[in-house]
């Protein structure tokens, strides 16, 4: 697959200032004027003001300009209007109104790689003594942005934008109403859900285990209990452990770790998945508000102001 994941997310919200304070707390590098840094990944994270919270701009890395042209190719055959040059594509996705650019990146490489986490199980020691986390005492930092959730008025114009556009492959569906799609050899990296309103639901940030899932989250909570929103738990699609907060705008962002690799020469068969199926594996129930944010209805009053 010459696409290898998602570079970088730029988010519009009206409190910039507030949401670049909650992102400095979730364990981001904020190098000035709203611009964030994962520990491995770079420059992935962008705020920028916006009347009302929305997904601004998607970036989709590439390995090489043959693969911009690639793209170039499909996007063109599927009729999309486009820019681009030798190292990067871009278009609007026509109906949340995204931009999303395919550009040159290097992959990211994590050296040297972590170590497994030692676990004891029945009749197994892998560890002795203390359990290690009890040391840890650095504030988690995400290793990457892992993937994105939008939703969608249109779910298979959109799905038909990023798959037979871009090139993203499909993992697993939720029914009919949401689908899994991968740009990598991670599960999924972007979501795109049927919804009342187009609207941008969370962002993925990969840690290093369970524990660091756990201790990011205990520690964003801490002082701001206000901002839990679901966890922890265990998804079905992709088995990944997560937690999700909700930032001052309404954003929701989830640390994750363990997800399903797909290896880029590996059959995969995508599963339709039903019910809490397709929520999680275990954990407490989904909030109301995970599936219908608060503000879903302003944000649909917004546009309908918007159109008229």
């Amino acid at each position: 697959m010459a696409l290898h994941g998602l570079g970088k997310v730029t988010i519009g919200v009206p409190n910039v200032d507030d949401t670049i304070a909650y992102y400095t707390d979730f364990g981001l590098e904020h190098h000035g004027h709203g611009v964030f840094a994962t520990r491995n990944g770079g420059e992935q994270l962008h705020i920028v003001h916006a009347p009302t919270r929305r997904l601004v701009e998607l970036t989709v890395a590439a390995d090489d300009p043959d693969d911009i042209t690639a793209t170039t190719a499909r996007l063109t055959r599927l009729g999309t209007a486009i820019q681009h040059d030798s190292t990067s594509v871009s278009a609007v996705e026509p109906i949340t109104g995204t931009l999303v650019r395919v550009q040159v990146r290097p992959r990211i490489v994590i050296e040297p790689a972590v170590s497994p986490t030692p676990y004891n199980g029945p009749g197994r020691i892998d560890r002795w003594g203390r359990a290690p986390f009890l040391t840890r005492t650095d504030p988690v930092r995400p290793r990457k942005l892992g993937h994105a959730v939008i939703g969608s008025t249109d779910l298979e114009t959109t799905m038909k934008f990023f798959t037979d556009g871009l090139g993203f492959k499909v993992s697993d569906y939720m029914g009919d109403k949401a689908a899994f799609l991968r740009c990598s050899v991670e599960h999924h990296n972007v979501l795109v859900m049927a919804a009342p309103v187009n609207f941008m639901h969370h962002t993925s940030w990969q840690v290093d285990d369970i524990d660091e899932v756990g201790r990011g989250a205990h520690t964003m909570l801490e002082n701001n209990p206000e901002r839990h929103i679901w966890g922890l738990g265990r998804h079905h699609a992709g088995a990944n452990f997560f937690w999700y907060l909700k930032d001052p705008a309404g954003n929701f962002s989830e640390y994750y770790s363990d997800m399903d690799t797909v290896p880029e020469d590996e059959l995969w068969s995508p599963e339709v998945l039903h019910g809490l199926q397709g929520l999680y594996a275990w954990g407490p129930p989904p909030p109301p508000s995970f599936l219908e944010p608060d503000d879903l209805a302003a944000l649909m009053t917004g546009a309908h102001s918007a159109k008229g």
